[in-house]
C-alpha cells in the first residue's frame, strides 16, 4: 500500500513538473517567432517580474505543448487547421516566406516551374536558368516546420516528391547554408531574409511570381505566400498568460516587431 502511495505521490510530482508553472510562463515552437519572442519576453520580464521561458523547435511543437499543457503559449507561424481548431489563435503579426540564393549567384529571378523543378530533382544545374555551370544545392525544410508546410501547399507538392540536398530545422540554419553555398537555394521567413541581408549575410530574396518578397509587398495583400504569425493556447488563460499577451499586442510593442522585419497586429 504504502509503495503504491509512493508511486502515486512521484507519478503527480512528475507531471506537475511538466506544467507551467503560475509565476512562470511557457512558450514553445516556431523558430520563425521566437527571436520575436524572446525578446518581447525580456521586456515583460522587466516590467512585471514574471519569468518567460521561449523556447523553438517548430510550429509542430508549438501545437502539440499547448495540445499537453506543457506551454502556456505554442508559436505558431501559420494558421491552424480545420483538426487544430480545439486551440486559440491569437494573431499577433504577419510575415512571408521568401526564395532565397547566395548574393553571388548571378539568378535573379525563378518562375514557380522552375522552382518545382529544382525542388523535385528535375533541374540540378543553375546554367540553364541563367546562373554558372553549378549544381544546385536544395535546401529544405523539416517536418513538423510551418514554412515546410505552406512551401509545399504553394507549390503543389508532396514532401515525398523534394529530392533535397539539405534538410533543416532553424531559420537560421538555412540562412547559413545559403549564404555559405554561392550555388545553394532555400526558402525562410521573408523578416528573418530581410533581418540578416541587411546584417550583412550575402542573401538574395528572389521575387515569388513577379512580386518583390518584402514586407511592403505582404501588407498590401500582394504577396502570394505570407502567413499568420500567432500564438495558441488551450483552455481558458491564465491572468499571468493574459498579461503577457496584452503586452505583446500592444501598440507600444510596435516597433520591436519592426526590428525583427515582422508585421505586428495590435489588439
Amino acid at each position: 500500500m504504502i509503495g503504491k502511495t509512493l508511486k502515486g505521490f512521484l507519478l503527480v510530482w512528475l507531471l506537475s513538473g511538466c506544467q507551467p508553472a503560475e509565476d512562470k510562463l511557457v512558450i514553445t515552437g516556431s523558430s520563425t517567432i521566437s527571436p520575436l519572442m524572446a525578446d518581447l519576453a525580456e521586456q515583460f520580464e522587466t516590467q512585471s517580474g514574471i519569468q518567460v521561458d521561449v523556447q523553438s523547435g517548430g510550429s509542430g511543437r508549438g501545437i502539440s505543448d499547448a495540445r499537453q499543457g506543457l506551454a502556456d503559449f505554442g508559436m505558431v507561424s501559420r494558421a491552424l487547421k480545420t483538426d487544430e481548431q480545439d486551440l486559440t489563435a491569437h494573431l499577433i503579426g504577419r510575415d512571408g516566406i521568401a526564395m532565397i540564393v547566395n548574393a553571388a549567384n548571378p539568378v535573379t529571378a525563378l518562375s514557380n516551374a522552375e522552382i518545382v523543378a529544382i525542388y523535385t530533382g528535375e533541374q540540378q544545374n543553375w546554367s540553364s536558368l541563367g546562373g554558372d555551370d553549378a549544381a544546385i544545392t536544395v535546401v529544405h525544410k523539416a517536418d513538423g516546420r510551418s514554412t515546410q508546410e505552406l512551401f509545399l501547399a504553394h507549390f503543389g507538392l508532396n514532401n515525398d516528391q523534394v529530392q533535397p540536398d539539405m534538410v533543416i530545422g532553424e531559420n537560421q540554419q538555412g540562412i547559413k547554408a545559403v549564404a555559405n553555398d554561392v550555388n545553394a537555394i532555400g526558402y525562410v521567413s521573408i523578416g528573418t531574409a530581410i533581418y540578416e541581408a541587411d546584417a550583412g549575410a550575402p542573401l538574395r530574396l528572389l521575387p515569388l511570381s513577379g512580386v518583390p518578397a518584402t514586407l511592403e509587398s505582404v501588407d498590401q495583400g500582394r504577396y502570394p505566400l505570407s502567413r499568420e504569425l500567432n500564438l495558441v493556447s488551450q483552455g481558458e488563460l491564465s491572468e499571468t498568460a493574459s498579461q503577457l499577451l496584452d503586452f505583446m499586442t500592444d501598440p507600444d510593442r510596435a516597433a520591436t516587431y519592426h526590428d525583427y522585419y515582422f508585421l505586428p497586429v495590435s489588439r
